[in-house]
């Protein structure tokens, strides 16, 4: 129970150790430090809408793409009642594709069609279900919503309706207090943003799986007693790379993971530490390079001389075909001297590992 606790822990970390250097190395790209200090960026759209709603930790102003990057305040309140809009449309939409397994409205959808509610399929085939006179009623319904209850006003703020007020929704159809409301805004944001990212999944895993019960929630496949498999994902493979049940394919996927793993977990240390330390003494004394001289994060690829990358090279491959190689008769990431969590003899500090 503990190994498989330490394996599962190892899993996990790697996998967030990924997405970290990832965002470590996007961060970097954008603002030229290794720390990602937004003001670097030129083109950072921060100076405009640092202090807008939405703008909150750990993100911050989030606009990867650089949408508001010139400034404009239209187009930026534009976006935002777009954003919320289709936030609550999502929050209504996920709550939708939960409450059909669990309570259907009586009565017929179409008389004229003998379509009761009850006959409606849940998710994605229901859009094949709905009379056309259904999808008229839908678009007018709509139409109607956007023309007027539901229309912004330029003197109200983004998502303010003069219908439904602050929330979207009828009883707060007053003004809105901005900064008196904040707080509630800034949660209608967040949970709207959460929403079309949860619809987004739903949708998807729905074509995927061709239901919308339990099964779409809880997938059984061939690899769901496997380590990694952890609550709230499950076995997650949406691209179902693992769905032919071949052990030997998952086996080396599972290997090539947490090599990454172990790497990203590595680099991150990495991209830390020389904020504080740095090696002494020169990195090439022919070329009167010091270690302190090194730029930190993706500076650093221009500044290594030739010999260094072979030197980076002809490692790594040792540890590939030498100290790493993968034993069938091992589980994946089980490295002999290095135990099964890759960490043993002459692996930077040289202990016996743990088996």
């Amino acid at each position: 129970a503990a190994r498989t606790r330490k394996l599962n822990s190892e899993l996990a970390n790697g996998r967030l150790a990924m997405m970290a250097i990832t965002g470590m190395f996007f961060q970097d790209g954008l603002t030229g430090s290794a720390w990602g200090d937004w003001a670097n960026y030129v083109d950072s759209p921060l100076r405009a809408f640092e202090n807008e709603l939405g703008v909150q930790a750990p993100l911050g102003y989030f606009d990867p793409l650089g949408l508001s990057k010139d400034g404009d305040k239209e187009s930026f309140k534009r976006r935002r009642v777009t954003e919320l809009k289709n936030g609550r449309v999502a929050m209504w939409a996920a709550m939708g594709y939960i409450a059909p397994e669990y309570f259907r409205w009586p009565g017929f959808c179409s008389p004229s069609l003998d379509l009761k509610f009850s006959d409606m399929p849940n998710g994605i085939a229901a859009l094949y279900k709905m009379p056309a006179e259904g999808w008229a009623q839908i678009g007018i319904f709509i139409a109607y919503l956007e023309l007027f209850p539901m229309r912004q006003e330029k003197d109200r703020i983004p998502g303010d309706a003069p219908g439904f007020g602050k929330l979207g929704v009828p009883v707060f159809a007053r003004k809105c207090d901005a900064e008196g409301s904040r707080r509630s805004l800034e949660a209608e944001i967040n949970n709207g943003r959460l929403a079309m990212v949860a619809i987004t999944g739903m949708v998807a895993q729905n074509a995927f799986l061709s239901t919308t019960g339990p099964e779409m929630w809880f997938p059984s496949g061939a690899f769901e007693g496997e380590l990694g498999v952890q609550a709230p994902v499950g076995f997650w493979d949406p691209l179902g790379l693992a769905a032919d049940g071949d052990a030997d394919n998952f086996r080396r996927r599972r290997a090539v993971e947490l090599k990454h793993g172990r790497i990203c977990m590595l680099a991150c240390v990495g991209y830390i530490v020389p904020e504080y330390f740095r090696w002494p003494g020169y990195l090439s004394p022919a070329q009167g390079i010091k270690f302190s001289d090194v730029p930190h994060g993706i500076a650093a690829v221009t500044k290594v001389p030739l010999e260094g990358w072979l030197q980076i090279g002809l490692f790594l491959g040792h540890y590939e075909g030498y100290f790493f190689r993968q034993d069938p008769k091992r589980a994946p990431g089980d490295f002999e001297g290095y135990g099964f969590l890759g960490a043993g003899k002459n692996f930077i500090f040289n202990f016996d590992p743990v088996e």
